[in-house]
């Protein structure tokens, strides 16, 4: 069974997240989203509402796991017997942090490869960041995150 690890903060989900989630999901046999627990950034959501907002948001796709993780990611992957790493990439920015990553993570566990996918041409402008923001304005999201994330922003970002 050809295990991959697509991990993130997923503060929140977003749509360009499920895009890149489903077709990484058609490419291996099982897919977890390892939503990170000890993240550098201030999370709106606890990471249960983070795992909680993404297994209703996954429901209908087969072959995908949602779980928190902390500590070393290329452990986490041992761990879960995984052969590769999956990584969303929007734009030429993403790149040079993200292929630094993936060096240092073959660096540490060498049969550990990382795929970068990206997300269709609609979804490349959505960041987490960025509709947090458009939300605290008191902007509507719906075409950025699935429903559920929607209404969970609205509660936690215009009460």
């Amino acid at each position: 069974m050809r295990r991959a690890i697509y991990p993130g903060s997923f503060d929140p989900i977003t749509n360009g997240h499920l895009d890149v989630l489903q077709r990484a999901a058609g490419i291996f046999d099982r897919l977890i989203i390892a939503v990170a627990r000890d993240n550098a950034k201030q999370s709106l959501f606890s990471v249960d509402e983070r795992v909680e907002l993404i297994r209703c948001a996954t429901a209908e796709i087969s072959g995908i796991e949602v779980v928190p993780f902390e500590g070393l990611l290329v452990n986490f992957a041992r761990q879960n017997q995984a052969c590769a790493l999956v990584r969303g990439l929007r734009a030429v920015s993403d790149f040079e942090f993200e292929f630094q990553l993936a060096l240092m993570n073959r660096k540490l566990e060498p049969n550990l490869e990382t795929l970068f996918l990206m997300p269709r041409e609609e979804y490349t402008y959505i960041s987490s960041r960025l509709v947090k923001e458009i939300c605290r304005l008191g902007g509507h999201v719906e075409q950025f995150v699935p429903p559920n994330v929607a209404t969970a922003l609205r509660n936690k970002l215009q009460s």
